[in-house]
């Protein structure tokens, strides 16, 4: 076991404010070094209906909570998180093997989001607006959904948990939660906060488990109303195409192949800063990261000259040591995936000027050195598909309109940035970059939580996590009518010409 330890080897359910044994398990490893953290449940189609029922039974009270006292658990909840910040921040660590600081950044994520989100205890506004007879009145208002299942991924296993489950229960849901099994240690801690922030029994249930098992079972389940995932695009249409035959809400936060443009005129030094940060921080194991970087060839030969002197700074190592800049992959699986992606791009033409291969230690972890390729064109698939590791790809273009193309000549559609001196290319680049997020002398990866995330295409379905449009993925829009003329009065009929 390592130093930091939980209280428990097993985890358990949370289910109507309880916690349940479930007789199967795993093992959770740390993927920086191979040592058994926990034990983690693989739950069946049994447990998911025991969570459905509580929180069936669960939410017709509490959507009857005025929103400003639903608000006040989440405050409660972003207190807590808050004074746990540093103990959460080491178990993410231990996790997910993401470096310290990072998991700092992405705990305060999560903080920031109860504080956001029970803000809206006291908006989830409607509309108020003329009617167009004669004492009549006509608003708008959001009303809960029922019961969601979120199911969140591994990489960011608190931060994407509290952009889906934060505004469901504001608005007046309960939630069955799925999270990954690489990482469930979050989960469990998030839900000892919500039991300590007095959230009511059933409001919110976590059920760990196999996608295939857990994750099927929620996505078949007609009392769950709204399916919100984040992952993969293959899992992703899977769901969406189960849900469409329910008419169940579903929304889709998925992949990415985001890219950086660097023009002639950049600052240099600062695209190389936003590069590394975007390319190789969690690893590239973030669907923002950088994985191409478009450059003007005027500056290309400079700017890899001088990529190749700043990765060679990049510490490699066990997030929880300090210096460490790049942790370790998430599991085996996903190294072999780089591995393969190193040889598609040697075998497709492109030049590798750093990097490519497993990196070894004696920490027994999965490691891979942070990969630079040079001279890759834009229909090369080390250009094209997601490959979720420590590498990027440098694209040469001959001008901003050949950059912004390229740029668009990808299946999806998340994040992409440019770094440019020039005012008129900032406003072409914010109008024609077709992606959801948009910086500019910036990386690709940076979200704050006020702010709409999602993309555009291949990314997603086109519902947002975080910012308020978060709410319109958990509540439906009720019309209301007051007639008070005394009559019957039949709108577009009894108009006054």
């Amino acid at each position: 076991m390592t130093a930091l330890t939980l209280e428990t080897d097993v985890l358990q359910n949370f289910i109507d404010g309880k916690w349940v044994d479930v007789e199967n398990t795993t093992a959770v490893t740390n993927p920086a070094n191979g040592e058994r953290i926990v034990q983690v449940p693989l739950s069946n189609r049994y447990h998911v209906e025991e969570a459905v029922k509580a929180a069936k039974k669960a939410q017709k009270d509490w959507a009857l909570v005025p929103a400003p006292q639903r608000a006040e658990v989440l405050y409660r909840v972003g207190m807590i998180m808050k004074d746990k910040k540093e103990r959460l921040s080491r178990l993410l660590t231990m996790e997910n093997g993401k470096v310290l600081e990072e998991a700092r950044g992405e705990v305060q994520e999560g903080i920031d989001m109860a504080f956001y989100m029970a803000g809206e205890g006291r908006r989830l506004f409607g509309q108020t607006t003329p009617a167009e007879l004669k004492d009549k009145f006509a608003m708008s208002q959001r009303c809960p959904v029922g019961v969601v299942g979120i199911i969140t991924p591994w990489n960011f296993p608190i931060a994407i948990a509290t952009w889906k489950s934060f505004p469901a229960i504001v608005a007046g849901n309960a939630v069955i939660w799925k999270p990954a099994t690489e990482t469930p240690i979050m989960a469990y801690e998030l839900a000892k906060i919500f039991e300590e922030a007095g959230l009511p029994n059933g409001v919110i249930n976590v059920v760990f488990g196999k996608g295939s098992e857990v994750g099927d079972s929620m996505v078949q389940n007609e009392d769950i109303r709204v399916i919100s995932f984040t992952g993969s695009n293959d899992t992703g249409r899977n769901i969406a195409s189960d849900c469409g035959k329910q008419l169940k809400k579903v929304s889709l936060e998925m992949g990415g192949k985001n890219a950086v443009i660097v023009m002639d005129d950049a600052d240099l030094d600062l695209a190389v800063e936003g590069i590394l940060w975007s390319a190789f921080g969690t690893s590239g194991q973030r669907c923002t990261a950088c994985s191409r970087v478009i450059v003007h060839h005027k500056v290309k030969k400079i700017l890899e000259e001088r990529l190749l002197a700043a990765m060679d700074h990049l510490t490699i190592g066990n997030g929880l040591e300090e210096g460490i800049k790049v942790g370790p992959i998430i599991n085996e699986a996903g190294l072999n995936k780089i591995k393969k992606y190193i040889e598609v791009g040697k075998q497709e033409g492109a030049t590798l000027l750093a990097g490519g291969s497993e990196w070894e230690s004696n920490n027994q972890g999965y490691y891979f050195t942070p990969t630079l390729f040079t001279d890759a064109k834009p229909d090369m698939r080390i250009a094209q598909e997601e490959i979720f590791g420590p590498v990027v790809s440098l694209i040469e273009v001959s001008s901003f309109e050949e950059a912004i193309e390229v740029n668009n000549q990808v299946t999806y559609g998340l994040s992409s940035s440019i770094f440019t001196r020039d005012i008129n290319r900032v406003f072409k680049a914010q109008r024609d970059l077709d992606t959801g997020i948009v910086y500019v002398n910036a990386g690709t990866t940076g979200a704050e939580i006020h702010l709409p995330f999602g993309g555009t295409k291949g990314t997603g379905n086109g519902h947002r996590d975080s910012g308020v449009q978060a709410l319109d993925v958990f509540t439906e829009w009720k019309a209301i009518y007051v007639d008070y003329s005394g009559k019957l009065q039949r709108a577009q009929i009894d108009t006054e010409e």
